[in-house]
């Protein structure tokens, strides 16, 4: 399925560079306002005006404005990407059985850690539940996003077809950054 928009939250396409402590950092920080030092203001990483204060997203920088259009209708504020579309669609579409975390984190399109992080936010917000054995369903909350996130980009309801919006030519990467995800295992 191809879309239709391009104007919603992405992650940097070469995150998985980032050691851990750095991406929970940067993950934990995304969507703070910042202020500008004097002498150096920031400029929208969407319409390219200069800005004293602005929030902050993964080392782009949104005015309020920008910022408020890209959150999707159904989000109640929460950021979403494409990799929070896999996660809560592969979650939506398995009505019958639910999937395991764990299943969920290796499918979402970016490396473990950082599903990691996605899976407890989501689930933190309400947009997940997860039983004591891991398994995942998803909320009314949820759908409400899922559907709003996939109007977003595709222009339509979600469907099966929207999950995976990588392009195949991102899996290696994907798979080495997974390589190299295992072998840091803690921060500490």
């Amino acid at each position: 399925m191809q879309k239709r928009s391009d104007f919603y939250f992405k992650y940097p396409p070469n995150i998985h560079e980032l050691d851990l402590a750095t991406m929970v950092n940067m993950y934990r920080s995304r969507g703070e306002p910042r202020k500008a030092q004097p002498g150096q203001p920031f400029a929208c990483a969407s319409s390219g005006h200069l800005l004293r204060e602005a929030k902050w997203w993964f080392g782009l920088y949104y005015s309020q404005s920008t910022w408020d259009e890209l959150l999707t209708k159904g989000s109640e504020g929460f950021p979403l990407t494409d990799i929070e579309l896999n996660v809560l669609g592969s979650v939506y579409i398995s009505e019958d059985e639910p999937p395991h975390r764990e299943y969920v984190e290796k499918n979402a399109g970016v490396t473990e850690k950082l599903a990691y992080l996605i899976v407890n936010d989501l689930r933190s917000f309400g947009f997940l539940d997860e039983d004591d054995s891991g398994f995942l369903r998803i909320t009314p909350r949820g759908e409400k996003a899922l559907h709003g996130l996939a109007r977003r980009i595709y222009e339509k309801r979600f469907m099966p077809e929207m999950l995976k919006t990588f392009t195949p030519s991102d899996e290696p990467q994907i798979e080495q950054a997974q390589k190299e995800d295992k072998e840091q295992t803690s921060l500490f």
